[in-house]
């Protein structure tokens, strides 16, 4: 039988959790960015955030922070302190980077099924460092970590199952061909993270 890990080693150092949440939302902000660029989205607060800003043009990064908001009673009371801490800077710096990266540099030709699938990954990669670091990006992300922690489900099929019911929901703003590639981009990224994030392989809370 393997002995168990010093606590210090299955512990993360600060400077750990701040490289995740750095690295994490610096990936996810690429990916929303990607999207935006040609008329894609994802789902969960941030898919309704996309819509928002398809909608009204208000900047993306803003309107996924307000979206949030509701959702950080949610997460104090069921996934504690320190998830709900490492949430709000996850999701501060998630608006940040989306709202100020565009300024540092520019894409001039970008096919939306590349978008779909880089997009997808770099979500996958951002929202998995973010979990091993006991923070998520808000919404439904809390939502199906909880029932992962509760109930033993997948977060990431339970996530696949809330985001292309979102990405279904714009069609009311977004083309159709462009809500196929989102969705692309959703089975991509919830693949990822199914395949890599089993209930048992490692402790996320």
């Amino acid at each position: 039988m393997t002995a168990a890990l010093p606590e210090e080693i299955r512990t993360h150092t600060l400077f750990e959790d701040a490289q995740a949440l750095f690295t994490g939302t610096l990936f996810v902000s690429l990916a929303l960015i990607l999207f935006a660029q040609v008329g894609l989205l994802t789902g969960g607060t941030a898919g309704a955030a996309f819509v928002l800003h398809y909608a009204t043009g208000i900047g993306l990064g803003q309107l996924f922070f307000l979206i949030n908001l509701p959702f950080y009673w949610f997460a104090w009371r069921r996934m504690g302190r320190e998830f709900t801490l490492k949430t709000f800077l996850a999701i501060t710096l998630l608006s940040a980077f989306t709202e100020f990266s565009p300024r540092l540099f520019a894409i001039e030709r970008l096919h939306p099924g590349y978008a779909a699938v880089l997009g997808g990954l770099l979500l996958g990669s951002g929202c998995l460092f973010l979990a091993r670091h006991r923070a998520s990006l808000g919404g439904a992300t809390i939502v199906s970590l909880y029932l992962q922690q509760s109930r033993g489900w997948r977060a990431g099929a339970v996530q696949m199952g809330i985001d292309c019911s979102i990405v279904l929901l714009a069609l009311t703003v977004v083309p159709p061909d462009r809500v196929a590639w989102s969705v692309l981009a959703a089975v991509v990224m919830n693949l990822f993270i199914a395949i890599n994030h089993r209930p048992g392989r490692y402790a996320v809370l």
